[in-house]
């Protein structure tokens, strides 16, 4: 398969290399559009009111790749619009650092959102994101995004997945259905770990900012909110996660129109 590779985390991010060589060394055609910079919790957002710089970068992928200054859907964009030399199979972004599931965080995370683009352009669509803990994530970040053996050993089995997935999941989505499959990894995940369909979790999220600082300005902070899902509800996306399987969950939008 041609597949647009894209994520919010940067070009740079080692998730997004571990993504790119699993699904290279799986025979597709990559053709890589990633931020020059961290994009979490854009969303759908695109740079309007500027001139966006796209750029060759070498990265020892082994295909093309380009470095875009903007925002996952502007790298989608001009990826499908400008750089690529033939239209790609699907849109496959990931793998982001941490979990994007529930109704809260959806919308908010820029890795749906990269995948989201392709939707719009009317191909098949994937996001992939890894689960880790508050203490895992920290340390991550703590070391300049270079992952500890705990967290290397989960995404090397997540890498084993994604290979697995894209290919199936593809050929399952006709072209303009407007449908996105968001898959999340729990933490760890192994070769054993189970996928489970699932539904987006219902969660409410408290404020996000510190309080005032005395020269006015507030902190973002990071909250997961609270799990409203009635007990009774077909298994969701964050009660998967917490129960170590793989959330695989279909955002049908055509749907939603017909509601």
């Amino acid at each position: 398969m041609r597949l647009l590779i894209t994520n919010d985390d940067s070009l740079d991010c080692v998730f997004l290399h571990v993504l790119v060589h699993a699904l290279r060394d799986a025979g597709h055609e990559l053709f890589v559009v990633a931020p020059k910079t961290e994009q979490s919790w854009i969303g759908a957002a695109k740079s309007r009111h500027r001139r966006v710089k796209s750029a060759v970068s070498d990265r020892g992928f082994n295909c093309p790749t380009w470095m875009v200054d903007g925002t996952p859907s502007d790298c989608v964009n001009i990826g499908l619009a400008h750089l690529l030399p033939v239209k790609p199979d699907a849109v496959v972004s990931g793998i982001n650092v941490g979990l994007n599931a529930s109704l809260s965080f959806i919308p908010a995370s820029g890795t749906i959102a990269g995948a989201w683009e392709g939707v719009v352009h009317g191909l098949p669509a994937i996001a992939f994101s890894q689960h880790l803990t508050f203490g895992a994530f920290d340390k991550f970040k703590r070391d300049g995004g270079q992952p500890d053996s705990e967290v290397s050993v989960t995404l090397r089995a997540t890498a084993v997945h994604t290979a697995k997935l894209v290919p199936a999941l593809v050929a399952s989505t006709p072209p303009r259905s407007f449908i996105l499959h968001n898959i999340n990894f729990p933490f760890p995940c192994t070769a054993a770990t189970e996928v489970r369909r699932t539904v987006p979790a219902q969660v409410i999220v408290p404020g996000l900012f510190s309080p005032q600082a005395d020269d006015g300005t507030h902190s973002f902070v990071f909250a997961m909110g609270d799990e409203i899902t009635p007990p009774d509800s077909p298994l969701t996306d964050r009660a998967a996660l917490t129960a170590g399987h793989i959330s695989h969950t279909v955002l049908d939008y055509k749907k939603l129109c017909m509601l």
